[in-house]
């Protein structure tokens, strides 16, 4: 072989070394991440597009104090300005009908000739929504629209979102905490990560009250103890979800659980507009899911007489007991079997 030959061949095989085909491995590891972060991202996009990019209520809670024809009447002329977006409640008098908003039973209450209670501390939607329909009524009845604020927003929350914003951050909180916990301490024992995350829903509780309660923004200007724990119940019911589902389903948990809790649960919350505001297949979501029951008795204790404060101290506890149970099981229960096994038939040495 000539010498240019060699240094040729010579040539070649560095760059193969040099080279080297990819390896399975590596494909995954490069499309894989690309796949998992696009799915997320378009989950996003189409939930979050899904449910505010036209959004109308549906089926409403509005009342009235008329009764008889007036009221036939209003219920077509609410059909025609929106249709299927109000459901009607009858009260007996004006206070009743005040009572009713101001405890979120209804959203606004028409009183005839035009006289109109609603909250504007149900935000700007609801807002929009109640006056532009019930002054297509008053007008056809020959009145100008007459409103009175009954539930007004707080002076440190005039849009009405900052129950979103304080939600939202403890629950990426919470989900940052549940994958955490893991990747640092994998191997912590299970007495020890249950105290980890009931001090990071305590003092998330706190700490969100602080800041967006009486003592701080004024936003949620609810009693500060309760809704510190609200708060460090919603925290925490994420932050042991987002565990449960690291250690059923691995590295797709977090995905999984991004999806649950971030998108589909803050998108179904009812802190941007109420859940009536939601597509059909998301309107449930707001009723179960930890961030939905959380912001509904978050919005109750500041503004509507504690309104879904009991459902959160009945469903926030069992979102935690019931994730604390699987972890134990998984980190526990499934560890100490093997051993009891072994120690009931390892043969014992006989006697002398």
């Amino acid at each position: 072989m000539s010498q240019h030959a060699s240094a040729r061949q010579h040539h070649k095989h560095a760059l193969d070394v040099a080279h080297p085909p990819p390896r399975p491995g590596i494909l995954r590891a490069v499309l894989v991440p690309v796949a998992v972060v696009l799915l997320i991202g378009t989950v996003f996009v189409s939930v979050y597009l899904a449910a505010f990019h036209a959004p109308r209520p549906h089926e409403l809670r509005v009342g009235t104090t008329e009764i008889g024809t007036h009221q036939a009447s209003l219920r077509q002329d609410l059909a025609r300005a929106v249709p299927d977006g109000f459901t009607l409640e009858t009260y007996p008098d004006e206070s009743a009908a005040r009572r009713a908003i101001q405890d979120r039973s209804v959203y606004a209450a028409y009183l005839g000739k035009g006289d109109l209670l609603y909250g504007s501390a149900n935000g700007a939607a609801v807002t929009a929504t109640v006056t532009t329909a019930f002054g297509s009524v008053a007008r056809a009845e020959h009145h100008r629209l007459s409103v009175e604020d009954v539930a007004p927003a707080s002076a440190g929350d005039t849009r009405g979102l900052s129950v979103f914003y304080a939600a939202f951050g403890l629950v990426l909180a919470g989900y940052l905490f549940g994958m955490t916990t893991y990747q640092l301490a994998p191997r912590l024992q299970y007495r020890w990560r249950m105290a980890s995350l009931a001090l990071f829903g305590v003092a998330g509780g706190v700490l969100v009250a602080v800041i967006a309660g009486s003592t701080g923004f004024g936003a949620l200007p609810g009693p500060f103890l309760p809704l510190a724990l609200v708060v460090a119940l919603m925290g925490a019911a994420v932050g042991a979800t987002t565990m449960v589902l690291l250690r059923l389903f691995g590295s797709a948990g977090v995905s999984l659980a991004s999806i649950l809790l971030l998108i589909l649960g803050n998108s179904s919350s009812g802190g941007i507009m109420p859940a009536a505001y939601l597509p059909a297949w998301l309107r449930p979501l707001s009723e179960i899911l930890p961030v939905g029951v959380g912001v509904r008795a978050m919005q109750g204790l500041s503004r509507f007489q504690d309104d879904g404060l009991t459902r959160a101290l009945v469903i926030l506890p069992l979102w935690v007991l019931g994730a604390a149970a699987v972890l134990y099981l998984k980190d526990v229960f499934r560890r100490e079997t093997p051993s009891r096994v072994r120690d009931t038939v390892e043969p014992q040495p006989a006697a002398a």
